[in-house]
């Protein structure tokens, strides 16, 4: 039986700055993520609280999956929070992906500020016998 979790406020962690060199400052934070595996897939859930769906971009580029997540900064133009657990801003996240996944049949969902991603395993050939003719 599975170890029981207790549910936690989570930080809102800054990400690291990618290699490239930016134009105008700007800081990106680490969605809060859960990956888990079925027969076919991984599974990656990410909480972007805020970003719409329009505003995700997810690429895979030489074996890393890239996923960002922007912010429409005009939605909290004039608003003075009274209490606030994080910071606004964009998301970022990236991930090495392994020979075992399908890079060609990554799948996505969004619903409600949670992100969704399949990560389908290479279908590996089924095993047979080979007869002698």
């Amino acid at each position: 039986m599975a170890d029981s979790q207790t549910l936690e406020v989570q930080e809102k962690k800054e990400a690291a700055p990618r290699g490239a060199e930016q134009t105008k400052p700007a800081r990106y934070f680490v969605p809060v993520t859960d990956i888990y595996e079925t027969d076919q897939a991984l599974v990656v859930v990410m909480e972007m609280p805020g970003v719409d769906r329009k505003d995700i971009d997810i690429r895979v580029e030489e074996d890393v999956l890239r996923v960002e997540g922007r912010i429409d900064h005009a939605k909290y133009d004039g608003m003075e929070p009274l209490y606030a657990e994080y910071s606004v801003g964009p998301f970022a996240r990236s991930f090495a992906l392994s020979h075992m996944i399908d890079q060609q049949r990554i799948d996505a969902a969004f619903t409600d500020g949670v992100l969704t991603l399949n990560l389908h395993k290479v279908q590996k050939a089924a095993p047979r016998r080979i007869e002698i003719g």
